[in-house]
């Protein structure tokens, strides 16, 4: 089985679940949702978007598996301006890598526990934007929340 085919693990499948949750208690009415065509990132998106009043539109992009954060920062520029509130699931390196880049401002402690806990499975960094989907960049969001399983 390659890394791309290698489904989650019991623990992954909990994790995503609660994962559904916290996303669901931001309120953030999520438009899209950008997923890694790998066999584990679709089955936590599977696992968290139950948890979700509203689904949003899922488009699954091959281009998120073992991307760079400037291969996901080309994914989300991509992104139509319609889409206002839009979801990745990735892997890391490059979702962790991502988040860090572009935020140029934080709220409260939200970047020392990313730093501390890094991007395991199933976690989620939450950041906000005020332009269009072409003019993300480097520094020009703010990472508002963050959220891992516990261990």
């Amino acid at each position: 089985m390659t890394d791309h085919e290698r489904p989650l693990a019991e623990r992954g499948r909990m994790d995503a679940a609660e994962a559904g949750r916290r996303l669901a208690d931001t309120a953030v009415p999520f438009d899209l949702a950008l997923c890694s065509t790998s066999t584990r990132t679709r089955e936590t998106w599977k696992l968290a978007v139950h948890e979700f009043e509203h689904r949003p539109k899922t488009v699954y992009e091959e281009r998120i598996y073992e991307a760079s954060p400037g291969e996901l920062i080309a994914v989300l520029n991509e992104t139509p301006d319609d889409a206002r509130n839009v979801l990745l699931i990735g892997h890391n390196p490059g979702v962790q890598g991502l988040a860090e880049i572009l935020s140029g401002t934080t709220e409260g402690d939200a970047r020392q526990r990313m730093s501390r806990r890094g991007f395991p499975a199933a976690a989620f960094a939450v950041l906000s934007f005020g332009g269009t989907w072409k003019a993300l960049e480097p520094g020009t969001a703010s990472l508002v929340d963050y959220w891992a399983p516990s261990e």
